[in-house]
Formats: structure tokens, C-alpha cells, sequence
């Protein structure tokens, strides 16, 4: 070891988006990226830079990144326990336009559904100040950490990028729940039974769907 090396300088003010390195398909979810504070990080959570992109665009990309359509396409990419660069630069991430589209509820873009949830579910601690502060909100106070409201949101979020992916509820059930001999989240599945005597995360992500389909407002469970 040199005590010659150079200091690292940490901006208070920044943060990163980091992908969960080493996973696998059969985990509750195979796809997990995050935002953290800035710092050191290990190779097994490699991290993607948007120094020069807008920083709504980064909110949506780890909202797109973390819902279950996505995932569900990722768990037919990884063969090993490895999420490397190569798999996720060949998922169906949504382009930037398909956010600006009408969501056909309250008369608002797609964009403003999904940017609060993020902004929620992302920001729980100061240390990630920055990543609230970039997507322009106003509040010093991060948000509390509610277990029940963490998983409505997340499965708001999860029905909403199923209508932006354009499918159906059929579709939706076959991911969430693929009858045998198929087989979609197993592990969420039976982890969910055995906690709450209910498959929840399905329960949550229908109804959600369900409300968009007929162009209702859910921001009862949002923000």
C-alpha cells in the first residue's frame, strides 16, 4: 500500500446509480439497480454514470430497470449469477419519448407518474440528498420508511411500465404468476404466502393495472 495515493474527493452533492452484480434468475428479483450516496464501490456492484444526461432521465431508468416487465426479461438473460454489462445493454429499456406519452389518467404524461414513486422510494436518507435536490425537490426532509406504502409504490410502478410496455392483463398474469409448468417469481410467490397468506405483490400490481385500464387516478397509493 502507497501512502502516496491520492485522496479521494467526495461530493456531498452527487450520487450514483449502482446494479446489483451478482444475482440470479431464480431470486425473488433478478434485476435490482439503486441510487447511493457517493463513495467507494465494489466491483460487485458495477455503477452507470449520467453525467450527461438529465437526471429526471436517471430516475427513469431505475424505475424502468427495477419493474417487474423488465425483470422478467432479464431473468431469460442471465445464465449464471452474473448481471454483466453485456445483459443489461440488451434489455428492453423504454426510450425516453414513451415517458411523455398520456398515461389516460388525470390528463398527465407517463413521466409524471413514475418520477414521484421514484423519488420516494430513492430518497430515505440525507446521503441522498443530491439525487432529490437533481430531480428538483423542494423538501429537506427525506421520506419515512414504510414497508406497506414501499410496496404499493412499487407495485404502482410495476403496473404502470406494464401499460407502457403495452401489454394486457393477461400478460400480466402470466408474468407475475406463469401456471405450470411454467414459472415466473417463484421465490416472491412463496415468500409472500408464507408472510402475508397472500400472494400480495400480484393482489397490489392487478389492481393498480386494473385502475389505469379504466383511466382512474392511483394516486391514493402514490404521492
Amino acid at each position: 500500500m502507497s501512502n502516496k495515493a491520492p485522496l479521494v474527493n467526495v461530493d456531498p452533492g452527487a450520487w450514483l446509480q449502482a446494479i446489483r452484480g451478482i444475482t440470479t434468475a431464480t431470486n425473488e428479483r433478478t434485476l435490482i439497480t439503486s441510487g447511493l450516496s457517493t463513495g467507494g464501490v465494489g466491483n460487485s456492484a458495477p455503477v452507470v454514470d449520467y453525467d450527461t444526461v438529465p437526471m429526471v432521465a436517471a430516475a427513469l431508468v431505475v424505475a424502468n430497470m427495477n419493474a417487474i416487465p423488465l425483470d422478467w426479461a432479464a431473468r431469460f438473460s442471465v445464465g449464471g449469477v452474473n448481471m454483466n454489462f453485456f445483459i443489461v445493454k440488451q434489455l428492453p429499456v423504454l426510450p425516453p419519448e414513451a415517458y411523455l406519452e398520456e398515461a389516460g389518467c388525470d390528463g398527465g404524461s407517463w413521466v409524471e407518474l413514475v418520477v414521484p414513486r421514484v423519488l420516494e422510494l430513492t430518497y430515505t436518507s440525507h446521503e441522498l440528498g443530491g439525487f432529490a435536490s437533481d430531480l428538483g425537490y423542494p423538501g429537506d426532509r427525506p421520506f419515512p420508511w414504510d414497508d406497506l406504502r414501499r410496496h404499493r409504490l412499487q407495485s404502482e410502478l410495476d403496473a404502470i411500465f406494464s401499460h407502457m410496455y403495452r401489454l394486457d392483463r393477461s400478460d400480466v398474469e402470466w408474468i407475475l404468476d406463469a401456471p405450470p409448468p411454467g414459472s415466473s417469481f417463484p421465490s416472491l410467490k412463496q415468500h409472500e404466502l408464507k408472510r402475508f397468506g397472500e400472494y400480495r405483490t400480484q393482489r397490489y400490481v392487478l389492481e393498480a393495472f386494473d385502475q389505469l385500464s379504466r383511466g382512474e387516478s392511483i394516486i391514493s397509493h402514490g404521492v
